[in-house]
């Protein structure tokens, strides 16, 4: 049987982060990612202010910066006729006056390049995990550990002191603990398509469409276009059996682009079908084990916060957690309660602020009932310093998480 003081499951962000600072640690951190690389269709592109500042404090600001990139300046919104600008992130304090659109599989690369250079770090892929380890003990259940399966197909079991799960929003791991999130109400599911970028003028934009009947949001990704398509909960079926011709024609109306651009999508192959979600844990812990990221609350794509959030809560987890497994190789179940309190209002609040613009914006597009831009973003759109206030909330988060003294490489970043 083997053996690591902390198994990490998952090698997104959430479980790159937390192994790279744990690994600086000292800490013997394991992470079993389930696929053989990090390449996946339309996952979360963009790093936030935080987590550009994050990347610095680590020392691995230049080697961030060196990555192929595009910059967002500002989240626009065209609400039927009118176009107004939702945040504007020129406006906060330079370096990080932007939003960096890095193709994630690029930017879980480096964290995973960078984890390699501590003698502590292993990374096993692919290495899906199977179910828990785990013993009673003063009537109890704790966890031991993992089953993983090996490259070569065998089963194999990893004792640890600590689990994290950090397998996104369908999480195996929580599953296998018996924990279970609460479910809240949204009113969408999203078709996610690639496009030709229509123009020039798109280059580098981030630009949300929306009108009674439907929405969408454009991302320029350098070669090409990614759209996600907002449909209402539960319609996929029914949507599809309009016909691909039907689609493409209102996607090609929303979007303002011509049939050419749209008649890349030759069957719905091109259309894959994201089931969003939006849910917390009540408890994201048990003896032993630990939820983060999506795999303690899904988060709806609105602003594109799910990365921000889940690189938070493991830079906190790390901060609070990585000297008791330094010192000890385990933590007790209040140390693990202690991660979720901090991590809670952050999360509590930016699920509230989704549900407002759920309820403000998009379910009123998708039954076709809105009547032109709601107040709130009306007055967004006049002032400036809103703009940036949003672009601070969604950018930089309610809560700063700063990283562990054990992980950080420089006092003062700065990036040129």
């Amino acid at each position: 049987m083997e053996h690591t003081t902390c198994c990490v499951v998952g090698g997104g962000p959430a479980g790159m982060t937390i192994a790279l600072l744990l690994a600086r640690a000292g800490v013997e951190v394991t992470v079993l990612e389930k696929h053989p690389d990090f390449l996946r269709d339309f996952r979360g592109d963009t790093v936030h202010p935080s987590t550009m500042r994050l990347l610095d404090e680590l020392g691995l600001g230049s080697r961030f910066a060196a990555l192929p990139s595009g910059r967002l300046d500002r989240m626009r919104m065209r609400i039927g006729e009118a176009s107004i600008v939702a945040a504007d992130f020129s406006r906060l304090r330079a370096p990080y006056d932007h939003i960096a659109m890095v193709p994630q599989a690029d930017f879980l690369d480096l964290l995973a390049d960078v984890a390699a250079e501590e003698p502590t770090f292993t990374l096993r892929r692919p290495a899906p995990v199977t179910g828990l380890l785990t013993s009673t003990e003063d009537g109890s259940p704790r966890v031991h550990g993992v089953r993983y399966l090996h490259q070569d197909g065998s089963e194999h079991e990893l004792r640890a002191g600590l689990v994290l799960a950090c397998d996104g929003r369908d999480s195996l791991v929580r599953q296998a603990a018996l924990l279970r999130p609460r479910e809240f109400d949204v009113p969408m599911d999203v078709w996610q398509v690639r496009l030709p970028v229509p123009s020039e003028n798109a280059r580098g934009a981030v630009v949300a469409h929306v009108e009674a009947g439907g929405a969408a949001v454009s991302m320029d990704r350098g070669t090409y276009a990614q759209v996600a398509y907002l449909i209402a909960k539960g319609t996929d079926a029914r949507r599809r059996a309009q016909g691909l011709d039907a689609f493409r024609a209102h996607l090609a109306g929303l979007l303002g682009v011509g049939e050419d651009v749209v008649g890349v999508i030759t069957s719905w192959d091109d259309v894959p079908l994201l089931r969003v979600r939006m849910n917390r844990l009540r408890r994201w812990h048990r003896p032993g084990l630990l939820c983060l990221g999506d795999a303690a609350h899904a988060m709806s794509p609105v602003g594109g916060v799910g990365v921000n959030l889940a690189i938070a809560d493991a830079v906190a987890a790390a901060r609070l957690l990585g000297p008791a497994l330094r010192e000890r190789g385990t933590v007790t179940t209040a140390e693990l309660a202690r991660v979720q309190r901090r991590r809670t209002a952050p999360t509590v609040i930016t699920q509230r602020m989704q549900h407002g613009e759920h309820e403000m914006l998009l379910r009123p597009a998708l039954d076709g009932t809105l009547t032109g831009v709601p107040a709130p973003l009306r007055a967004v759109g006049r002032s400036g310093l809103l703009q940036a206030a949003t672009a601070f909330l969604g950018g930089k988060g309610l809560f700063r998480e700063r990283p562990p003294a054990f992980a950080r490489r420089v006092s003062a970043p700065e990036r040129p």
